[in-house]
């Protein structure tokens, strides 16, 4: 197990870095950031030369490739980071310089067991991209298909579990400092963020995952997955069909093609749709760099690392939600989060419903150049205080998705409205799924099952049920003892023992910290 003398280390040295690029500025001055947090910002940061514009992005790029996933996973949360450093890390590019070839070689020949001769006829060494875990090389295979041939860096799966395990301590230390760092609920973000990235590194779950949603979207006309290779992919390497495309992200390659932007957008907002609502399976790191148009106009999506699932009950609150703000019926969409126990029945449901107008009035009737669904979620984020919504960690991915899925569809269409584009789609599932018809047959299915059910309910008469919320059951947090549980009766001054630690790490000048930690303490 890591030792916390290890975990102060870390956190001091990422602290400089953040402190360098003026990243804790804003953090260190918020309001509710707990006294003992900004006591170790002000250690992080002594003698460093901070710049006036914070730079988030620069200063997890140069921490490394687990900071980049977790910046790309705060960016949705600007209640914890604030709203700069959010729209900040939107812009967060997980762009590495590629590892030599020959390691890429033998990770390959090591993983699939065969040589690369047996295997590819040729393979390009230099690579189309390299991102924080993987990188991605072109290869002609030996039947002659064109393939993408998908790598992970050498070592990275000891360097995320080191660093997520640090994640972890800091995450169970802030939340134990209470109040608002607990209702923000830190350990299950950190938790949900360790099993995607758990997944993302292993190619095999990936394969799986575009493999599955190739299922969901079969019957979508123009929206397509490559195929995977399974003879040539494992753990570590993942082979794909080649995309022969333009990138979306380069809207005048788009229109010198011929393309009709407009309705790419439209097509994407709804693909996205069908994946999170009706499919409750989507693809969570729809950014640009992963989405390519082909010639007849199809939408290519690749990289299948990130995947968000939502059970049906949260899929039909989620729908009725997002159909409520568009149609401004405030009231059904506060009751909707009553019902999932998004807000504590000690609140007042009409109050929350007139904060909710607050949200989704202005955005009405508007083009998204000028209010957004991020715009809605910032708004959202601000009222949860208010009411003590606890942080609902499956639906962050959601989040997170859907304000990338609104940046691409504002550059290829900037006058595009996400509540006229989605409302329709939105209806129409709702009436399919609520409607007349579908009740009927969710009743004949669900007293079928209550009837398969009953030899198990008589034998837990004696249990009661809880009631069911609108989030599934959050996954197992890491088990962290903390600093000032170690202290034995009659000892004192554990939790300082490595906070000395840690400022010794904060800066090659010991002496000065020294002396500066004892005025402290």
């Amino acid at each position: 197990m890591t030792s916390s003398r290890t975990h102060i280390f870390r956190l001091l040295k990422w602290g400089r870095t953040l402190a360098k690029h003026g990243a804790l500025r804003d953090i260190e001055k918020h309001k509710t950031t707990p006294p003992q947090v900004r006591r170790l910002f002000r250690i992080a940061r002594l003698g460093t030369i901070q710049p006036k514009t914070p730079n988030y992005s620069a200063a997890l790029q140069a921490i490394g490739p687990a900071a980049i996933k977790l910046g790309q996973t705060l960016a949705t949360r600007p209640d914890i980071i604030g709203e700069e450093a959010a729209r900040d890390l939107l812009q967060l590019q997980d762009n590495l310089p590629p590892v030599a070839f020959e390691k890429i070689a033998e990770e390959i020949e090591a993983s699939l067991g065969k040589p690369i001769s047996a295997l590819y006829s040729h393979i390009d060494p230099e690579p189309v991209g390299a991102a924080s875990i993987a990188q991605v090389h072109r290869a002609t295979t030996i039947e002659g298909k064109d393939v993408a041939v998908k790598v992970l860096r050498p070592g990275i799966i000891k360097k995320f579990t080191a660093d997520i395990e640090t994640y972890e301590w800091a995450a169970a230390h802030l939340e134990a400092f209470g109040g608002e760092a607990k209702r923000l609920r830190p350990q299950l973000v950190i938790a949900n963020f360790r099993r995607w990235t758990m997944r993302e590194l292993d190619l095999r779950r990936e394969a799986a995952s575009a493999s599955e949603l190739t299922e969901h979207m079969a019957n979508v006309e123009q929206f397509e997955i490559p195929a995977i290779d399974w003879d040539r992919t494992s753990g570590r390497v993942l082979t794909l069909d080649w995309v022969d495309g333009i990138k979306i992200s380069r809207r005048d390659d788009l229109i010198s093609a011929g393309h009709d932007l407009n309705d790419i957008a439209n097509r994407l907002v709804h693909t996205f749709l069908k994946q999170a609502i009706e499919a409750g399976y989507f693809h969570a790191d729809m950014h640009q760099g992963n989405l390519f148009v082909k010639a007849d106009g199809t939408i290519v999506a690749i990289d299948f690392g990130i995947m968000g699932r939502i059970n049906r009950k949260a899929r039909f609150w989620l729908a009725e939600i997002l159909y409520g703000l568009t149609t401004g019926n405030y009231k059904r969409v506060a009751e909707i989060h009553f019902e999932a126990q998004y807000v504590p029945d000690h609140h007042n449901m009409e109050d929350f419903a007139t904060a909710l107008r607050a949200v989704g009035e202005p955005m009405r009737g508007k083009p998204v150049s000028e209010l957004s669904v991020g715009d809605m979620l910032d708004g959202l984020f601000a009222i949860t205080r208010d009411f003590d919504m606890e942080t609902q960690p499956h639906l962050l991915l959601l989040q997170k998705t859907m304000v990338m899925v609104e940046g691409i569809a504002t550059d290829l269409n900037p006058g595009i409205n996400m509540w006229d584009t989605s409302g329709p789609y939105v209806k129409n599932w709702i009436r399919g799924e609520l409607g007349p018809e579908a009740a009927i047959a969710d009743r004949i299915n669900s007293d079928m099952d209550t009837l398969l059910m009953l030899p198990d309910i008589v034998r837990r008469l004696d249990q009661q049920l809880p009631r069911q919320g609108g989030a599934p059951p959050p996954p197992p947090v890491a088990d962290v003892e903390l600093i000032w549980e170690r202290r034995k009766p009659g000892q004192n001054g554990g939790f300082w023992r490595y906070a000395l630690t840690a400022v010794i790490a904060a800066s090659a000048g010991a002496g000065a910290l020294w002396m500066w930690g004892q005025n402290w303490l």
